[in-house]
């Protein structure tokens, strides 16, 4: 059996989908549905059980579920305006180190979620050595709560039983539920449905024009073949970027989006709320060399062609989610 955490979320169920691809439907998906429409994630993939995630937590630690071929944790609190830093801490950091610990005694592959925002500013760059783990420095609390667990992982020696994913800026099908997280692509495709136009943050720095800011993107489907080929691959541990591996800028994935559905291009540049201005990254771009090195064939989708089967093949449909 394999366990999804965060099985109903944004890269939770495209992993259950890329499962499903692959003939498996022994899965459990773990997660905490709530008032949304993340539930409609599901409707369309195969699996055996779904369980809460605090009810999933006490079976698990009662000996109650059996035959775990692996733990894939993709569930985490990820909103970085998120200001409760103890629920962070017992959602990110302590439900991790629980299910981790368990792995480890049970001998059950695990796979989790970490995050680029452990990066902090990028002052460090982006190098997913982890040796560089004790000094990089988040800049929200989302971020520590992902940098807590990893650097408990690295002092205690255990990267090497374990695989932990540093996801940049992913995109695609069923991020529909993140509200406000929802990536830049899926906010586009209906601002510019609705306007015609595009607002992008100015920049305020003399050395990036507007528009010129540059993100990792990633589409979805690139990332869960990620963790398809890892666990293929049980002899591959530590942690991981996981990006594209080259920065594109806000004004290139506009006119992919523009392109894709066949309008103008036509943005309007604003000026970035003084709140979160100081706290901006301006460049991000996931070192892949590490995850090469251990025999992953990082290529992944051009970014123009994965903006255009998002648009085309999912946010232009009726029924936008993963099938």
């Amino acid at each position: 059996m394999h366990i999804v955490t965060g099985g109903a979320g944004f890269i939770g169920s495209a992993l259950v989908w890329k499962l499903n691809q692959m003939g498996i439907d022994d899965i459990l998906v773990v997660d905490d549905l709530g008032c949304g429409e993340k539930w409609k994630n599901l409707v369309h993939r195969h699996f055996a059980d779904y369980l809460h995630k605090a009810t999933f937590l006490q079976l698990l630690e009662k000996g109650r579920l059996a035959g775990i071929e692996a733990i894939l944790h993709m569930g985490a609190c990820s909103s970085t305006t998120e200001q409760d830093a103890e629920y962070l801490i017992e959602n990110n950091y302590r439900y991790t180190k629980i299910l981790a610990e368990y792995c480890l005694r049970e001998s059950i592959r695990f796979i989790y979620a970490s995050s680029a925002a452990t990066y902090g500013d990028g002052s460090l760059g982006f190098d997913d050595d982890p040796e560089l783990l004790p000094r990089l420095n988040p800049l929200n609390m989302y971020g520590y709560s992902k940098q807590l667990f990893d650097a408990w992982a690295w002092r205690n020696n255990l990267l090497s039983r374990m695989v932990g994913l540093k996801f940049f800026n992913v995109f695609g099908p069923n991020e529909y539920h993140k509200g406000e997280m929802m990536s830049v692509v899926c906010k586009a495709f209906f601002q510019i449905q609705e306007q015609g136009r595009l607002r992008l943050f100015k920049s305020h720095r003399t050395d990036y024009a507007h528009g010129e800011q540059k993100r990792d993107f990633i589409y979805v489907k690139d990332c869960v073949e990620v963790v398809w080929w890892l666990l293929q691959h049980p002899e591959v541990n530590g942690i991981f970027n996981l990006g594209q591996g080259r920065a594109r800028s806000w004004n290139e994935l506009a006119a992919a989006v523009f392109s894709a559905m066949d309008r103008p291009f036509a943005v309007d540049y604003i000026d970035i709320p003084a709140s979160i201005r100081e706290k901006y990254q301006y460049f991000t771009q996931a070192n892949m060399s590490r995850l090469e090195a251990h025999g992953y064939p990082v290529q992944g989708t051009e970014l123009k062609e994965s903006v255009a089967d998002y648009i085309r093949g999912y946010l232009s449909r009726e029924d936008p989610y993963l099938k």
